[in-house]
């Protein structure tokens, strides 16, 4: 069966933050100017929004910029930050380190607690009565080109498909999305954005990406523990000096809060799971207190960016653009970036509409896009909080944060070096029997819980009968080469329980076992696994976790 086709001017792969503000964007554009442009935007979860996960402190910036009167459009920032605490830790004690010896980078005074996921839903709303089409529930899982090598859209991916690759009765073949210009938008390691870098070697002129693993779980306190408006985070425990790796907690209304943890993939024990550190992290004595007497509401996991300036590839190629997380524009002292992702989008967004308003037909590389990001504050941003990460990676987190206290606070930023990036995270790891075991407490049901009822409550499903979106390149590598070196660490740096190695009862055969069904769309193990055989591809549209209030 032939692909049915749909011709914009625009496509965008991804309702997210930058999405969304690139789709508005370009509408607003088209009503000033009376130049029409037409906006498609593609949408993997069932709905906008079931998959965007932080979290969550908004920088309204951006937001400001883009939708001046956003209070009168009913834009649900409804908390803003009234405190901020910051504790070290060690196993047992804490330590509470005065706001004002904080870099100005790290504060949050005038910042908003939200749930990003209810942002971009109602920022969806906003581009849709601008004239924005938007599409959830489709896959963009193929890039198209034209005759001459540019980007010329993007097709969903075949519904109907049984997991043996036959078409179902259900089948239904794949529609185009052609567009003079793509925008990939796609978020942290998107599966379309990594095969553009390949194909048109944007990481050319720039370091590896690095990347960390970020876990959450939104709870209800009880009220005497709640503090509307509070933002706390932790460094130390439960990570040692050689692991990146710190906690949020942010309290909203209604007497939730948002409880998570951040772990670099860079780690190098292959018997850490990220999961469980969540999950012993909140038995600490400073933050069991806060999270007895209440109740856990939802969980998901997603991996961020963590590369920052130095990371930052080509932003546009022929037909296309790489737009918010899909290039890596999270700023890691802030410890955010929505504001930064809309932003690119709305340059990105000016760009476009700049060069087919001009007659362009979509055949130049948007170079307006990548320069207006070296003249905006984004780039300002980014260029003052390059060296923390590296640092970090360099010599530790204790020495790490003293010298972004210094690069930072001391010298504003402008130190007149950059530092390079340790080596890509997949390269990270020790040979397991030359690292320490760790022993994780068993969950008690009330302050920390297992990965299979985390899973239950993200709502995740997939269609069972489809093919395994988690392909391996050789099916050997798992059980022949990482289980004798670094005892498989898929089996624990995937928070949802995706892949086990089974054995029979005495212990022989041992066999990988993957539970796509049990996928969030984290990308971890696209980006953690040791010899980079697993390659992470688009389910069916619609499936995944599907977060409530996220």
């Amino acid at each position: 069966m032939e692909r049915e086709y749909m011709d914009y001017d625009v496509v965008i792969v991804g309702a997210g933050p930058a999405g969304l503000a690139a789709a508005i964007r370009l509408r607003q554009l088209s009503a000033e100017s009376g130049h029409e442009v037409s906006v498609c935007v593609l949408e993997k979860g069932s709905e906008v929004g079931a998959h965007i996960l932080s979290g969550a402190v908004l920088e309204p910036r951006a937001l400001n910029e883009l939708i001046p009167d956003w209070k009168e459009k009913g834009a649900p920032l409804n908390v803003p930050v009234k405190h901020e605490k910051f504790l070290m830790l060690t196993e047992r004690r804490s330590l509470s380190i005065p706001i004002w010896m904080l870099p100005s980078q790290t504060k949050n005074h005038g910042n908003y607690i939200v749930s990003l996921g209810n942002v971009c839903r109602w920022m969806a709303e906003q581009a849709e009565a601008l004239g924005a089409e938007i599409y959830p529930g489709f896959a963009a899982s193929e890039v198209l080109f034209d005759d001459q090598g540019r980007v010329a859209g993007v097709a969903t991916n075949d519904l109907g498909v049984s997991k043996d690759g036959s078409q179902k009765d259900s089948y239904q073949p794949g529609m185009e999305l052609r567009a003079k210009y793509t925008f990939f938008a796609e978020g942290c390691r998107g599966s379309l954005s990594k095969q553009l870098e390949q194909r048109f070697d944007l990481r050319r002129d720039a370091q590896h990406q690095t990347y960390g693993i970020g876990l959450k779980e939104l709870w209800e306190l009880d009220p005497s523990q709640h503090q509307e408006g509070l933002v706390l985070h932790s460094s130390g425990w439960p990570m040692d000096n050689s692991t990146w790796g710190g906690s949020f907690i942010y309290h909203l209304d209604n007497n939730q809060a948002y409880v998570g943890f951040v772990i670099g993939l860079d780690y190098e024990n292959p018997h850490l799971s990220p999961f469980d550190e969540l999950q012993r992290f909140k038995h600490h004595p400073a933050i069991a207190p806060m999270l007895k007497g209440g109740r856990r509401i939802s969980y998901g996991a997603r991996a961020l960016n963590e590369g920052g300036l130095q990371s930052i590839p080509q932003l546009a190629f022929p037909g296309g653009a790489l737009i918010g997380c899909s290039a890596g524009f999270l700023n890691v002292p802030k410890i955010k970036g929505s504001h930064t992702a809309m932003k690119t989008g709305m340059l990105a967004a000016e760009a476009a509409h700049a060069a087919l308003a001009g007659g362009d037909e979509g055949y130049g590389r948007l170079e307006a896009y990548p320069q207006a990001f070296e003249k905006s504050w984004v780039h300002q941003e980014l260029h003052a909080a390059r060296n923390l990460r590296p640092a970090a990676a360099k010599w530790g987190m204790k020495l790490g944060m003293l010298y972004g206290g210094f690069d930072l606070k001391l010298l504003g930023g402008k130190a007149p070096w950059t530092l390079a990036h340790h080596k890509p995270d997949h390269e990270c790891l020790k040979p397991a029997d030359k690292m320490p075991k760790i022993d994780y407490p068993k969950p008690d049901g009330v302050i920390s819980f297992d990965k299979l009822s985390s899973v239950f409550i993200s709502n995740t499903n997939h269609e069972e009968d489809q093919p395994v979106h988690l392909r391996l390149g050789d099916e050997s590598i798992p059980i022949e080469k990482n289980l004798p070196e670094f005892d498989e660490p898929a089996q624990r740096y995937c928070p949802a329980g995706v892949y086990e190695v089974v054995r029979e009862d005495d212990g022989s055969n041992p066999r990988f076992v993957i539970n796509a069904q049990n996928c969030v769309h984290c990308k971890t193990c696209d980006i953690k696994d040791p010899r980079q055989n697993i390659n992470w591809t688009t389910p069916e549209g619609g499936g995944g976790p599907n977060y409530p209030n996220m």
